[in-house]
């Protein structure tokens, strides 16, 4: 992905999940402060802009990497800063089943090839290459509610960043490790770690990023009543 859309409607229909990116391609600093001041516009409760966000980039972002995998391959357990784990049953099952049953066809990879699995598995850590990671961090006297808000800011800055040619991947796998992400990148202890994003631009190569996924049609998410 190399073009700049600045239309609204497209941006929103193109945008996509990029799971690998061109390792020594640095986003230019001005397109990140562009794409973060637009972030920042996002909506919160009471205007308290809840989000805490720390980038990490070239050098840094891959000790990062290292440190995560290294965490991962050890066997350490995921030990995220809250408990709560979310169930998909029924339709939402079928939804995700399906998500992943067409990111593996791209990959190459059978249901019962578990080596193919784990190392898909791994590339979330290895932040599929990508040169800059997000970090997304609320206090952690904050709940639901406002996490809602920094929901909007990751989906504001995501699509500030393709708009400008960037691709990106919304990443909750990260939020396993934060004892890892606070050594390497001085996040507070007040700080809950909710996910990360890693951005870049796309490695067309990459067999995972020619999967394409579907919507369900509107009237499947949304009740009109008149």
């Amino acid at each position: 992905m190399t073009s700049v859309k600045y239309d609204l409607d497209e941006t929103i229909r193109s945008r996509r999940s990029v799971r690998g990116f061109l390792p020594d391609r640095l986003v230019p600093r001005k397109l990140l402060i562009e794409a973060l001041e637009l972030a920042q516009r996002a909506p919160s409760n009471c205007n308290v802009q809840p989000w805490r966000v720390f980038i990490a980039s070239g050098p840094r972002c891959q000790r990062l990497r290292e440190a995560l995998c290294q965490a991962v391959l050890s066997g350490q357990p995921g030990r995220p800063d809250d408990d709560e784990a979310d169930r998909f049953e029924g339709d939402y099952r079928r939804l995700q089943v399906e998500c992943a049953v067409a990111l593996y066809q791209e990959m190459g990879i059978q249901r019962d090839d578990h080596a193919g699995r784990a190392r898909a598995l791994l590339r979330n850590f290895e932040l599929f290459d990508a040169p800059h990671v997000a970090i997304v961090c609320m206090h952690r006297s904050f709940g639901r509610v406002v996490a809602l808000d920094v929901g909007m800011y990751v989906q504001t800055f995501m699509l500030a960043l393709w708009a400008r040619g960037i691709g990106s991947c919304a990443q909750g796998s990260l939020r396993q490790y934060p004892d890892v992400l606070r050594r390497e990148l001085g996040i507070p202890d007040d700080l809950r770690v909710l996910c990360g994003v890693s951005f870049g631009y796309e490695n067309p190569d990459v067999p995972a990023n020619r999967c394409r996924q579907g919507r369900e049609p509107i009237e499947h998410n949304v009740t009109l009543l008149e």
